[in-house]
């Protein structure tokens, strides 16, 4: 769905880091010099942005009925 606004096990706030995540990753930088850049040092929060897939565009074309 969409990146949580802090870690899951931490609780450090990591949501506002995610659209310059992806941007530096589209541009073809290496995702861990990326995530080192940002601050993100501890492996919890890594792995909430090495393992989030963005499905908010595929979920949004689905309507409740």
């Amino acid at each position: 769905m969409i990146i949580p606004v802090r870690c899951f096990s931490c609780g450090k706030p990591i949501g506002h880091l995610w659209e310059e995540y992806k941007e530096r990753i589209a541009n073809g930088e290496n995702p861990k010099k990326v995530l080192d850049n940002l601050g993100l040092t501890r492996y919890c929060c890594r792995a909430v942005f090495l393992s989030h897939v963005d499905l908010i565009d595929t979920i949004g074309s689905f309507r409740k009925s």
